[in-house]
């Protein structure tokens, strides 16, 4: 059986009063990837969820969870997937998919059986894992490196040249909420999702991976007024509410998977706040 990890919601008005800890149990996902198992976080921000899962000694099956109240995982759900290590497949109720290295996957719901396996037990696929509630079943559809839209944001001169990539957007793939994407750091740049902004429609995970040894990343959270921080680890992912804003600075050059749920697919749907103007 699946473990799940429960986060409720948390206003801002608590959250200004919370200490370093109380802010990592609320918000940060310490231990993203299991070997061979799936564990669960589900928040109830927008009853987003997110897993990982690394298949090295068998195959892993996605079973449902108490919480769902649901017979199979996908019986109200959608997921996406994300391959960030070895090659590996994904077989949906018979169907296989070879997911690659940076190759994503979106199941729509009404999917029942789904199994995780890697092709290799020396190199594994490792899968992060999405799910958001639907209210229509949509066709599941691998997206490869070629499908995805590619932008470039940022300069060296302000320490955030990044690429971004969409992956799970309406524009690539038909969703009912979930949105996913993977924003890759330029070398000698630092700092992502700058200026920063907010989106009361959305809530949004951030999933910090490709982090050097020895290295971290400081993110941001709160409402732009009252700001705070949390430090990351390579491949831990952190919760970030509606009301708050959301970028971080690293100690070096990385990468992340953002996902998002909420009010409407419109991925220019944000309130920038100006540097100068955050607290």
């Amino acid at each position: 059986m699946n473990n799940y990890d429960m986060r409720y919601a948390s206003s801002p008005e608590a959250v200004k009063k919370y200490n370093t800890q109380e802010l990592r149990d609320e918000f940060l996902i310490q231990k993203v990837f299991s070997k061979d198992k799936l564990n669960w976080v589900y928040t109830h921000y927008d009853r987003f969820m997110v897993s990982g899962v690394v298949p090295v000694d068998k195959d892993v099956e996605l079973e449902t969870i108490d919480p769902l109240k649901a017979s199979y995982f996908l019986e109200r759900r959608e997921m996406g997937v994300i391959n960030i290590g070895g090659a590996g497949t994904i077989t949906v109720d018979g169907t296989l998919y070879d997911i690659d290295n940076k190759e994503a996957l979106y199941l729509g719901q009404g999917n029942k059986k789904v199994v995780f396996s890697s092709k290799s037990k020396d190199h594994p696929a490792k899968f992060y894992i999405n799910s958001t509630p639907a209210h229509k079943a949509f066709p599941n559809k691998k997206i490869g490196k070629e499908d995805v839209e590619v932008i470039e944001l940022g300069a060296p001169e302000t320490a955030n040249a990044r690429t971004l990539r969409k992956y799970i957007v309406n524009s690539v793939v038909d969703v009912c909420q979930l949105q996913m994407g993977m924003t890759s750091l330029k070398t000698g740049s630092v700092w992502n999702t700058i200026p920063s902004h907010v989106h009361d429609r959305r809530m949004e995970v951030y999933f910090y991976f490709e982090v050097p040894e020895d290295q971290a990343v400081c993110h941001f959270m709160g409402q732009p007024q009252e700001t705070r921080h949390i430090w990351m680890a390579n491949n831990q992912a952190v919760i970030s509410p509606p009301w708050s804003i959301h970028s971080g600075s690293g100690t070096s050059n990385y990468t992340f998977i953002w996902g998002m749920a909420g009010e409407n697919l419109d991925y220019g749907d944000m309130d920038v706040c100006s540097n100068n103007e955050l607290r």
